[in-house]
């Protein structure tokens, strides 16, 4: 990547990063086109290739630039002294969320890199999704189980919420007015209605 790309404009910046994800979170890296990114982003794509060379390269480049971006977020919001898991999921929902108003597609860009299966996409990248898998498991490594009824297993219950999220988020995403702070107080929704049935 050319490091001459932090000298855009910030508005610039933000639209060929927001087309780049965009057109990778909806066609995954194999079906990605780069000509529908520059036409999303309104530039040439001889511009883009001047900056990522390639589409390796904007791949490369969007996943790392994401998986920092939800660190600082996630850093910046999730309590490191909490507890409950039904909190920690909120708040690292609220993290996403923001992350989602100044890049709506950040996060099901995240979400669509798990089922890719292009060996150079998966290969370029692996490095920054262990550290961000790792940046989870740090935060759900701070929840206490123990005051679920015995018969509830909290790890397979967090991870049913998370696919449960997933799901909402994926179908909302087909709306064409999707609304970050909307999606949040739906997952909340449902993360308030699991934790009511949960109770011993």
């Amino acid at each position: 990547m050319n490091g001459k790309f932090f000298d855009l404009k910030k508005e610039k910046q933000d639209r060929m990063i927001n087309a780049a994800l965009k057109i990778f979170a909806i066609e995954g890296y194999r079906h990605a086109s780069t000509d529908e990114m520059v036409k999303e982003a309104c530039i040439s794509k001889g511009l883009l290739f001047h900056y990522f060379e390639s589409k390796l390269g904007v791949y490369t480049f969007v996943y790392d630039y994401s998986v920092r971006y939800m660190q600082l977020e996630l850093s910046t919001e999730v309590s490191q002294n909490e507890r409950d898991i039904f909190e920690l999921m909120k708040q690292t929902e609220r993290a996403r969320m923001h992350a989602m108003r100044g890049y709506p597609y950040m996060q099901q860009f995240l979400n669509r890199s798990y089922s890719e299966n292009v060996s150079e996409a998966l290969i370029a990248v692996e490095d920054k999704k262990n550290e961000l898998e790792a940046t989870y498991d740090k935060i759900w490594q701070q929840a206490d189980y123990s005051s679920f009824p015995p018969s509830v297993d909290g790890e397979k219950l967090r991870q049913l919420m998370e696919l449960t999220i997933k799901g909402i988020m994926a179908e909302r995403f087909q709306d064409a007015s999707f609304q970050p702070d909307m999606l949040y107080e739906e997952i909340v929704d449902y993360l308030n209605m699991i934790k009511q049935l949960t109770k011993r």
